[in-house]
């Protein structure tokens, strides 16, 4: 797979590395000569450019990239590179990095963006799912779909213990994707028993406050879905 990743900084060269080391070709694109810091990411290929230039683009070879991962620490630049990616040049998948929690909503379809990643989000989710047992969180969103992962640490008192998967009556365009049980992942099946302690992984298409009380009185009759938004 040919990624293109713009932005060369921590973040976009933590990510090369990782790709990288799963035998995907990368470029790296910066337009700060101070980012060139060729000796870190030594197999990727380098360019001292905007990203923002539909040429610059063209020379890091985005025309034959299967994805492009707008990583930059600034949310506009981030916005027209993701636009410029799937308007201009019909990449499949464009990935942005959204710094401030505030711009998410501008991270969507229509900016050509497919996935955002927030940083905040993802750091405030993790430690809310450390400390919180039996509250809904929102953990990811897929903009492209507008479904959403949520996870819950289901408490003793949920309704669902003891219950097979199967037994479970899952709201509409609600599916149970894993069970972490202790360190170990559980691919759910219909005869799988929910316990107490469980981490479960959840899919849903649900977006209004409704739908989302619905699957928390479900799963933990308590206060509502927790929303991290940094």
């Amino acid at each position: 797979m040919r990624v293109v990743i713009a932005g060369a900084g921590s973040v976009g060269r933590s990510i090369a590395r990782e790709l990288l080391g799963h035998g995907h070709h990368v470029a790296l694109l910066d337009r700060q000569p101070s980012a060139m810091r060729v000796a870190t990411v030594t197999n990727a290929e380098w360019h001292l450019a905007d990203a923002c230039e539909p040429s610059s683009l063209i020379r890091a070879g985005i025309e034959a990239c299967d994805v492009i991962v707008a990583a930059t620490g600034d949310d506009k630049a981030n916005l027209v590179i993701s636009l410029l990616a799937k308007t201009e040049f019909a990449v499949p998948r464009v990935v942005a990095r959204v710094n401030n929690p505030k711009n998410e909503w501008l991270f969507d379809e229509a900016w050509g963006v497919d996935v955002l990643v927030s940083t905040p989000r993802i750091m405030t989710a993790l430690v809310e799912e450390a400390v919180s047992v039996g509250d809904l969180v929102r953990i990811f969103t897929f903009h492209q779909s507008g479904a959403a992962m949520f996870e819950m640490k289901l408490p003793e008192t949920s309704p669902v213990v003891g219950q097979t998967v199967a037994e479970v009556i899952w709201p509409a365009d609600t599916v149970l994707a894993a069970i972490i049980r202790g360190d170990r992942p559980i691919p759910p099946s219909p005869d799988d028993t929910l316990e107490a302690g469980d981490e479960i992984l959840l899919i849903t298409s649900a977006q209004a406050p409704e739908e989302l009380d619905e699957l928390q009185q479900l799963l933990s009759p308590g206060p509502g879905p927790t929303s991290p938004t940094g």
